[in-house]
């Protein structure tokens, strides 16, 4: 990962913890570049990112602060432009595993073509995996990703993190995601490996997601126990 995007992480850590209060003056580019050992257009870039997510502000003349609403934005769910797996959102605080129900290659339907902009010819990984959160079920993938795009997946990368392995080892940055959200009964599949009840909701996360230059690589839909799964939406003023 590169170092601005290392230090972007560790000072929105800092604005989840309350290190940096919210309200507060932010502290400046020579101060982070000394922090850090890095330079200040380094830096800069790091900070474009809290901007882009609306975390701090600059006043003229007095400098950066943080906004007073930064610490809940920072938690909300990933957003549009910063799409990340289970393994990195949920953080160092937990323990995240998968275990794998499904791994196979075959052809895509006319469903999973239209989503990937892929042809009929073009394979496909076909993936099934329980997401479990410090040793309790909290969700159920179904992944579609072309082989062309994300090569070399192996059971034993589907085992940690898909998204460390597109980012560090395929070196491809992941840029936005569409997602489409609602409730739905349980299917028997759920109520096996999620271990919920025949009357429990579901929520139902279904998604695209894409490279940074735009390339879909995943057709996703994920089931969530009702206790387990959260959506938050922020909209900042400016959208309006």
């Amino acid at each position: 990962m590169p170092k601005y995007q290392d230090i972007e992480q560790e000072l929105i850590r800092r604005i989840q913890k309350g290190i940096y209060k919210a309200g507060a003056p932010f502290p400046n580019q020579n101060q982070l570049a000394k922090e850090f050992n890095t330079t200040r257009m380094t830096v800069q870039k790091a900070l474009s990112g809290l901007f882009k997510k609306d975390l701090i502000y600059t006043q003229q003349g007095a400098g950066t602060y943080v906004k007073v609403n930064a610490r809940l934005a920072s938690q909300l769910d990933a957003s549009v432009d910063q799409y990340v797996g289970t393994t990195k959102l949920m953080g160092a605080d937990h323990e995240v595993e998968s275990q794998i129900l499904k791994f196979e290659i075959r052809f895509p339907n006319e469903d999973e073509q239209e989503q990937l902009y892929i042809s009929a010819n073009e394979p496909i990984y076909d993936i099934q995996r329980v997401r479990i959160v410090d040793k309790m079920p909290s969700s159920i993938e179904y992944t579609n990703m072309p082989v062309s795009v994300i090569p070399g997946l192996s059971e034993e990368i589907l085992k940690k993190s898909i998204y460390h392995y597109i980012e560090n080892d395929l070196k491809k940055k992941i840029g936005a995601a569409y997602r489409i959200i609602g409730a739905d009964h349980p299917q028997q599949f759920d109520i096996d490996y999620l271990k919920c009840k025949k009357n429990d909701p579901i929520l139902k996360v279904r998604q695209v997601v894409f490279l940074q230059d735009g390339t879909p690589f995943e057709y996703s839909e994920t089931r969530h126990r009702h206790d387990k799964g959260n959506i938050m939406i922020y909209l900042p003023g400016n959208n309006f």
